[in-house]
């Protein structure tokens, strides 16, 4: 009898301790997932409460500078580029952001529309006219070239754009996010180019007047800064 008492009331202190056990081990599992989705909250909260800046007043140049041979200005609400190669800088200057705007392409007969968008830009130091040093957006409707949606670095195709959703003639959004490495494109609010690439770190937003005979416009030009 006394064995048999022994017996079962280790059975009852075990059952106990493997109890609590388990109980400890799911409070550790929970506390873990709740930290980790307090975490991911904070960093989309930071994101969203980044605020959408202005990068075109739609009344003058103020904020931009000019380089190049292309000529600037602002007809009806929007920035005009034409004349020839040339690029239009911004005052502000980004590492990690998101932003969006409306391009538009048009060119005479025998002509062919090509600019860009460029951001984490700046001036080569030996020729300030030149081609800047930065990733680039690329604004060219060909479907035989790397057209609207491309990754360019100078000179370089190099992230592939899945589809050519523009046409000379037509309005189209662009949306741009760049945190660390990591670039994204969308054209009209669909995902076209997915690239990784560390080559440029922060600097300039710019766009390209690439030839004579052909026009780039722009408008609604906006961005938030995610590096904050």
């Amino acid at each position: 009898m006394t064995v048999a008492r022994e017996n079962s009331a280790f059975h009852f202190l075990l059952t106990q301790e493997i109890s609590e056990r388990r109980k400890l081990i799911t409070m550790k599992r929970t506390f873990t997932i709740l930290v980790g989705v307090l975490l991911v909250g904070c960093a989309t909260h930071s994101g969203e409460k980044s605020k959408w800046i202005s990068l075109f007043n739609g009344k003058d140049l103020t904020g931009w500078t000019v380089r190049g041979k292309a000529t600037w200005s602002v007809e009806n609400g929007v920035l005009v580029g034409v004349g020839g190669m040339g690029h239009i800088y911004t005052d502000a200057t980004c590492t990690d952001f998101e932003f969006k705007g409306k391009f538009r392409t048009t060119a005479d007969a025998g002509a062919k529309a090509n600019s860009g968008f460029y951001f984490r830009a700046n001036p080569p130091t030996n020729d300030v006219r030149g081609f800047p040093n930065g990733y680039e957006a690329q604004i060219c409707n060909d479907p035989k070239a790397a057209y609207t949606g491309w990754l360019w670095k100078p000179g370089k195709p190099t992230g592939k754009a899945t589809e050519l959703l523009t046409k000379d003639g037509e309005w189209f959004t662009y949306r741009i996010r760049v945190v660390g490495e990591h670039i994204e494109f969308w054209i009209n609010d669909k995902p076209v180019m997915t690239y990784d690439d560390a080559e440029y770190k922060t600097g300039h937003f710019a766009i390209q007047g690439h030839n004579p005979g052909m026009k780039i416009e722009a408008k609604e030009m906006f961005y938030r800064d995610l590096s904050k």
